[in-house]
């Protein structure tokens, strides 16, 4: 079935259960969008199934990453051109790996916690241990660092680095090795964990402040040959992530997220509540925080050595401001 079939297909099935949506005129375009697979990507699954992508043109490739490299190859060799995870994964490409991304939205701060095993007290009691993490030298790994120099822990010196992929990678590498000491979970993993016997020391916003974390980067080039594209891909996002937080929509969002993380439907009401808590969760209207973006560049700077560049050098947020006179 040719992909215009597709669309006007799940445009009709979503028209008999009364969700007004029209067949875009032009031929649909498809985008391959990569993200993780973890409680944030709520949204995504709502703008597929429930007409959000079709409404505005798309046919939308959802990929689903092993973890960042993966995700930075991926949106590096062409085979993602839209993608969503910590946008400091994006400074990396740009500063280290050299390629011409752009960061175009926000999303979240990250739903972070600092989750530890249940012999870790405090932060004395990891000396010795690992640390799990997605990759060692972007985003939650320079959260990780950063509070635990805090605390007078050193790495390499009294702690090491296992890095493992995403959330759910973690997860099992901590229920699975009573010397991984701690991770940095996002939901519903934290939620998970806890319920495994693990414990949280805090959330990461509370002791680092204010964080952009999750957010959309494109190759530069990419957005310019595609400007329209992206902007409807943004509307798209956006009025999905509106429908995901709206409270008449709570029991449906629930249902989306046990059938999808195979979760028990407390935590995924759990989850749900904790994605709608300012500061912690989603940001309103996937906004861009200028404030939490100057402070990932502060804390890899520290981390990571140099100096803070200018923010204006990653990102271009005028797709998403055009997008947002586009969002019903």
């Amino acid at each position: 079935m040719k992909i215009s079939a597709v669309c006007r297909a799940i445009a009709l099935f979503l028209g008999v259960f009364g969700l007004a949506v029209s067949a875009p005129a032009a031929e649909p375009t498809l985008i391959h969008l990569n993200t993780f697979p973890n409680a944030r990507a709520l949204p995504f699954y709502v703008a597929r199934d429930r007409g959000f992508f079709v409404r505005h043109g798309l046919i939308v490739d959802l990929q689903f990453t092993k973890g960042s490299k993966a995700q930075r190859e991926a949106l590096a060799n062409g085979s993602a051109d839209i993608v969503h995870s910590a946008v400091d994964n994006a400074v990396a490409m740009i500063d280290v790996a050299k390629v011409d991304v752009v960061i175009v939205g926000g999303g979240d701060s990250g739903t972070n916690e600092f989750y530890v095993q249940d012999y870790v007290k405090d932060f004395a009691d990891i000396r010795g241990h690992a640390i799990v993490v997605d990759a060692t030298n972007t985003a939650y790994a320079l959260q990780a660092k950063k509070i635990l120099l805090q605390h007078g822990l050193t790495e390499g010196k009294d702690y090491t680095l296992n890095a493992v992929g995403n959330g759910g990678r973690r997860l099992k590498a901590l229920l699975s090795d009573k010397n991984n000491a701690g991770a940095i979970l996002n939901l519903p993993f934290s939620l998970q964990a806890a319920a495994k016997g693990l414990h949280s020391l805090g959330r990461t916003t509370d002791m680092l402040g204010p964080y952009q974390a999750g957010g959309a980067f494109v190759r530069r080039a990419w957005a310019q040959q595609h400007a329209q594209t992206l902007e409807q891909y943004l509307a798209a996002y956006v009025e999905a992530l509106r429908w995901s937080l709206d409270p008449k929509n709570r029991a449906a969002a629930v249902a989306i997220l046990m059938e999808n993380f195979k979760l028990p439907q407390d935590i995924a009401e759990k989850s749900l509540a904790l994605m709608a808590e300012p500061g912690f969760g989603f940001a309103r209207d996937a906004k861009f925080d200028l404030e939490g973006f100057k402070n990932v560049l502060a804390l890899r700077a520290e981390v990571e050595g140099g100096k803070p560049a200018d923010p204006r050098r990653y990102i271009d947020l005028s797709y998403y401001d055009h997008a947002m006179q586009m969002v019903q």
